[in-house]
């Protein structure tokens, strides 16, 4: 009986273990498939090199009124900060004094002036007495000495006069620019001196300066770049605003500082750019205008003549503590890294000086699954990523700037299809130009994105290292 009931519990044991190796083989896993990515050919495409800097809108003109006389102001002829022309009356100063001491002032010089022409008669009868016996010579001398003393006096009456009158023009103050007025800082009623300081300052509208301070060490290479190709006239500037739109106008370098900052090492570039009226004001007595003297703005550099350049999508780019790398698809569809060295980019292309050839294909899509040597499924890039390169390629970064002001960037789903992972900011110039790439691009478990903006994020986990 033990027996049998030994068999039994034997035949339940095998049976239970049976089952468990079924139900185990049932549920392993098999081999993954090849993640799909998606590509494009790596190209030369003409890019405008780019590089941005901080800089301050300055008027080119700027004055400070000033009474140069000491009066009660009488009057405020203009509205403060409107927009004035030159010989603008601004303020009227008490005349009463000045017109009184002008016409004193006259008063003396006529009276001098009848004086002198009494001393000429006498002059003239003595001389014509030194030829008869009644004429004497010291008659002649005293008479002439006379006159010559009245010509002097009313020379300096007339200079006395021509002062007053200087004096009276003082009372009326005018606007020797074109230019927008201040607040007024003395009102009506009060007295005003040239040591009453400035009453309003009045600044140059259009055209207008942006200075901007440059590195020494970049300013050599700024001059290694564009001195061959028309120096000051190969490059334009453009101005891209506080709130992060590009300004219409383009400017012209026109000026470069002859002393380095020896605190900062930076030298002083300046340039020129329009600032005309906004559109829907030029017809208004607003006079409303985009720049302001003193703006701080992003100054962009940019050469006039197109350059050639290996070009991939700067969402391609990602970067370790050895430096930046692509991957790209070689033999069997696998996935080989490459380290790559990057020049002059813009904000939506990165341009490759070394480490990749012209028409590998490059993987822009996708990179969150992606490894070294492991199999891949290659097929076209996005609609939205071939569209964005496209038009790179054909309207340099102009297009792509207001991406790269705000930070922003539409979501592109994968060439797979596969869920868009976390946004991955693209590689950066050297300048420190930094744009996001579509949030469905994301860079793979310890590995970051090349040129991240600001380093305000941490470190990918797996990867404390890598460059932000």
């Amino acid at each position: 009986m033990r027996a049998k009931t030994a068999r039994s519990c034997l035949l339940l044991l095998g049976l239970a273990f049976a089952a468990m190796a079924t139900n185990s083989a049932r549920t392993q896993p098999g081999p993954a498939a090849a993640p799909a990515v998606g590509v494009l050919e790596a190209r030369r495409q003409a890019i405008t090199q780019t590089n941005e800097f901080n800089g301050r809108i300055e008027a080119i003109d700027r004055v400070n009124i000033v009474a140069r006389v000491t009066a009660f102001l009488d009057k405020q002829l203009f509205t403060e900060g409107a927009e004035v022309k030159k010989g603008d009356l601004l303020y009227e100063l008490e005349k009463g004094p000045f017109q009184a001491d002008v016409a004193a002032k006259q008063a003396q010089v006529e009276q001098l002036q009848a004086t002198l022409v009494n001393a000429r008669l006498t002059t003239e009868r003595a001389r014509a007495l030194l030829g008869g016996p009644a004429g004497l010579q010291s008659n002649y001398d005293a008479a002439l000495a006379t006159q010559r003393s009245l010509e002097a006096q009313v020379q300096g009456a007339q200079a006395q006069l021509q002062s007053s009158q200087i004096n009276l023009g003082y009372t009326d103050i005018h606007s020797p620019i074109d230019g927008r007025t201040g607040r007024t800082a003395i009102t009506v009623g009060n007295v005003v001196s040239p040591s009453s300081g400035t009453l309003t300052t009045i600044v140059s509208q259009d055209p207008m300066y942006v200075s901007f301070p440059v590195s020494f060490r970049e300013a050599l290479d700024l001059r290694q770049k564009y001195l061959p190709r028309g120096g000051l006239n190969a490059v334009v500037i453009r101005i891209r605003l506080p709130d992060g739109r590009m300004y219409a106008q383009t400017g012209k370098l026109d000026f470069v500082s002859n002393t380095i900052a020896p605190n900062t090492d930076t030298i002083t570039l300046r340039g020129e750019i329009a600032n005309p009226l906004l559109p829907d004001h030029a017809q208004t007595r607003s006079n409303v205008r985009e720049l302001y003297d003193g703006e701080f703005v992003s100054v962009l550099l940019e050469g006039v003549q197109p350059v050639e350049v290996l070009a991939v999508p700067r969402a391609a780019v990602l970067s370790d503590q050895q430096g930046d790398y692509v991957y790209v698809v070689g033999a069997d569809d696998k996935a080989e890294q490459r380290r790559i060295q990057l020049g002059q980019s813009t904000s939506t292309i990165a341009a490759v000086i070394s480490g990749l050839k012209e028409g590998e294909h490059v993987i822009v899509e996708g990179l969150q699954r992606v490894r070294p040597g492991q199999p891949v499924s290659p097929g076209p890039a996005s609609p939205q990523v071939q569209a964005t390169t496209q038009a790179a390629a054909q309207g340099g970064n102009q297009s792509a700037a207001p991406t790269a002001a705000t930070g922003t960037s539409p979501s592109a789903a994968g060439a797979s299809g596969a869920p868009s992972g976390p946004a991955m900011s693209a590689a950066g110039p050297k300048t420190g130009t930094t744009a996001t790439a579509p949030a469905s691009v994301a860079p793979p478990a310890g590995q970051a994105a090349s040129g991240t903006a600001g380093g305000a994020h941490p470190s990918p986990a797996g990867n404390p290292s890598a460059r932000h």
